[in-house]
């Protein structure tokens, strides 16, 4: 806890909640920045979100041979957007900073 400055963040799981008040006291004490991941839910990972539509990209080819199923996987991955990705980040409620 002696390198915690004004700039460091801590990110820890629900799990460190139930650990009670006194490691949070410590961490925010030497001016740290202290943020809780939200309880796990696939709905609100941004990855399983990319990932549902990669298989669905898949499965809508069909590929029947390995250089159908390479073709497959590099037209999926070049169907996602930039805009789409912070769109998923958005949607699991993270900032957007």
């Amino acid at each position: 806890m002696g390198t915690d400055t004004p700039s460091t963040v801590w990110v820890c799981t629900p799990r460190e909640r139930a650990r009670g008040p006194k490691r949070t006291t410590r961490v925010r004490g030497a001016g740290a920045e202290l943020r809780f991941l939200p309880p796990y839910s696939p709905d609100l990972n941004p990855i399983e979100m990319a990932y549902a539509k990669f298989k669905a990209c898949l499965k809508r080819r069909a590929a029947r041979t390995v250089t159908e199923l390479w073709d497959a996987i590099a037209q999926a991955i070049d169907s996602y957007t930039p805009g789409e990705c912070r769109n998923y980040f958005a949607a699991a409620g993270y900032d957007r900073e």
